[in-house]
């Protein structure tokens, strides 16, 4: 019997829509795509729905590859490197080109993260970050120096009359 497709290509697997749930049978086409959506920096509700499975059933399938999720862009990027130096050495004039711009990207993005922290490894960001408790401080603060501001006029006035 052959295997019968949904809409976007994906097998209906044998049962669906009947009693009790198929057992899902996860492909390395499938592991390749959790990969690639894990990079791009996907949820993982819209993992499983891509997939067509529950999140928990993506949880207990792909387990190991969702806990490098970090790791996922960076190795995506690293195979994107890889596969242009590949063409570049093959001789393809354009991924030379391609080649030398994504390099020029990764320095821009390396200059840019080091001056962007501190000695202490703190972002600029996050030491001029000021929290709600901090600007409540600081309102009150500039509300007592306008008080006593007022009433220090007040009682200039009251002097003179």
């Amino acid at each position: 019997m052959e295997p019968n497709f949904d809409l976007f290509g994906h097998p209906v697997r044998e049962g669906f829509g009947n009693r009790g749930r198929p057992p899902y049978e996860p492909t390395e086409k499938d592991r390749n795509k959790v990969k690639l959506l894990l990079a791009l920096g996907w949820a993982n509700q819209r993992i499983a729905n891509a997939l067509g499975v529950s999140p928990a059933t993506l949880k207990r399938y792909f387990r190991a590859d969702m806990k490098e999720r970090d790791a996922m862009r960076d190795r995506l990027d690293a195979r994107r490197f890889e596969i242009a130096l590949e063409q570049a050495n093959a001789g393809n004039v354009t991924a030379l080109r391609e080649l030398g711009a994504m390099i020029d990207r990764n320095d821009r993005m390396s200059i840019e993260a080091s001056m962007g922290k501190s000695s202490d490894g703190e972002t600029s960001a996050s030491r001029d970050k000021v929290g709600k408790k901090m600007i409540d401080e600081q309102r009150a603060h500039a509300a007592d120096a306008d008080l006593m501001a007022e009433l220090e006029s007040e009682a200039a006035q009251n002097a003179r009359h």
